[in-house]
């Protein structure tokens, strides 16, 4: 199969709220209050915990699906740990991004135990943000 392409056009409303627009679907991404936002929608981490959450989702099903196991629904708890000090202009060794993730997977099935860890290891090994999670990927940003 080819390459396929995603785009996302944003633009900030504010200088904590940005909107984006994906096919046709507009998101909202503020900060909360307490970082200087007006709490219009998630911020940026929260977006990034959902999208790991939703890319499970769909892999869970459908590699459920291929297995031929039977999954009437799944329930993803999601954490992420971060440090604010180098967005906030703190000098730090301390990276920007998240330190950790956690990721609590509830199958609501009747398959047995093998079957769920080869289930799970294949959601681990073709889950697109999990991957990009995982592993670098490169970001190239310009101004135009």
């Amino acid at each position: 199969m080819a390459d396929l392409t995603f785009r996302v056009k944003a633009h900030s409303e504010n200088p904590t709220k940005t909107i984006a627009k994906a096919r046709g679907f507009e998101v909202v991404i503020d900060e909360p209050v307490e970082m200087g936002g007006t709490n219009a929608g998630p911020n940026p981490i929260e977006y990034l915990l959902a999208t790991l959450a939703g890319c499970l989702n769909v892999m869970g099903h459908t590699i459920a699906k291929e297995m031929n196991m039977n999954l009437n629904g799944l329930k993803i708890n999601i954490s992420g740990i971060l440090n604010p000090d180098k967005f906030s202009g703190v000098d730090t060794d301390e990276r920007a991004g998240l330190k950790q993730i956690n990721v609590e997977i509830i199958p609501d099935t009747d398959a047995d135990e093998a079957t769920l860890e080869k289930w799970l290891a294949t959601i681990e090994n073709r889950c697109p943000v999990k991957d990009n999670l995982s592993n670098p990927t490169p970001v190239h940003i310009s101004i135009k």
